[in-house]
C-alpha cells in the first residue's frame, strides 16, 4: 500500500517537474573559504582513502555549524530557541521570493533595502506571500571565494558588505508573516553594523522564531516570483547551525 501511494503521488508530480529547471544555491565549502573572523578555519582528513590502498574513501570534517552556505536556527543567537532538529521538513519547501537591490549595491555597497523596493516588488508581483522564503539578492556571491572581496573592509578595517534593514525584515516578518529570509553576505546585518559587533538584525530573526540561510549562491539566475526553494540539512540534536544543500526549482 505505501509503495502503491508513493507512486502515484510521483505520477502527479513528475509532469509538475518536467522542463523545470533546478538551480543550486548553495557554495561548496572548503578549507581557507569566507568565514566569520572569530571561526576557526575547517581540517580535513582522510580517515581510509582509496589513493593509499584502502578498500574506502572517509573523511573526518572538523567545521563550525555556520559554515559556507548554511542554516541559522532560533536556537544560534536566542536562549530556548528552536534548534534544528524541531523544525519540521514540511517547512524546507517553501514558495521563493527575490527581492533584488544588486544595481545599488553596485553603486554602494553599503546599501540595504528599503520599503520602496518592497513596494516595487509588490506592485509587480502581488503581495509577498504568506509562509514564504524571501531571499535578498545583493549580488555579493559572486565575490566568493575571495575572503578579502567578501569583506571588503576600508583602510581602518570598517566592513563595507549589504544586508538587511530593520523596517523591511519588521514588515516582512510581522506583517507579512514570512517563514524565513536568507542573503548572499556572511551577515545579515550590514558590514558597517557587524564592524561594530552589532547583530541586532540577526538577533531580531531568530527572536521571532524563524530560520534563516546565510551565503546563498546564483540568486541572480531565479526570477524575482513563482520559484520554489527547497532548503536542507543534517539533524543534529539539539544543533545550532549546520552546511546546508539549498536549491530553487522554477
Amino acid at each position: 500500500m505505501t509503495e502503491h501511494a508513493t507512486t502515484g503521488f510521483w505520477d502527479g508530480l513528475r509532469p509538475l517537474l518536467a522542463g523545470r529547471t533546478f538551480t543550486d544555491l548553495t557554495h561548496a565549502f572548503h578549507p581557507g573559504q569566507p568565514r566569520f573572523a572569530a571561526f576557526p578555519n575547517e581540517t580535513r582528513e582522510a580517515v581510509f582513502d582509496l589513493e593509499k590502498g584502502d578498500g574506502f574513501t572517509a573523511h573526518r570534517y572538523s567545521i563550525v555549524g555556520q559554515w559556507g552556505t548554511h542554516v541559522d536556527p532560533p536556537s544560534h543567537f536566542i536562549r530556548g530557541g528552536r534548534t534544528l532538529d524541531q523544525i519540521p521538513v514540511e517547512d524546507m519547501v517553501l514558495p521563493l521570493v527575490v527581492l533584488d537591490i544588486t544595481e545599488r549595491v553596485k553603486a554602494d555597497a553599503d546599501a540595504t533595502p528599503t520599503m520602496e523596493d518592497l513596494q516595487s516588488w509588490e506592485s509587480r508581483n502581488g503581495i509577498v506571500p504568506t509562509g514564504c522564503f524571501v531571499a535578498l539578492r545583493t549580488g555579493w556571491s559572486e565575490r566568493w571565494p575571495d575572503a578579502e572581496a567578501m569583506a571588503n573592509r576600508d583602510s581602518g578595517g570598517v566592513s563595507h558588505t549589504p544586508g538587511w534593514s530593520q523596517e523591511v525584515l519588521t514588515f516582512l516578518l510581522e506583517q507579512r508573516s514570512i517563514a524565513a529570509v536568507g542573503h548572499e553576505q556572511t551577515d545579515t546585518d550590514p558590514g558597517l553594523a557587524t564592524s561594530r559587533k552589532d547583530f541586532s538584525l540577526e538577533t531580531y530573526v531568530l527572536e521571532q522564531n524563524r530560520w534563516q540561510i546565510e551565503l546563498l549562491a546564483n540568486l541572480g539566475d531565479l526570477p524575482e516570483k513563482g520559484a520554489a526553494l527547497v532548503a536542507t540539512w543534517p539533524k543534529p540534536l539539539h544543533g545550532s547551525g549546520f552546511p546546508a544543500r539549498v536549491f530553487a526549482i522554477h
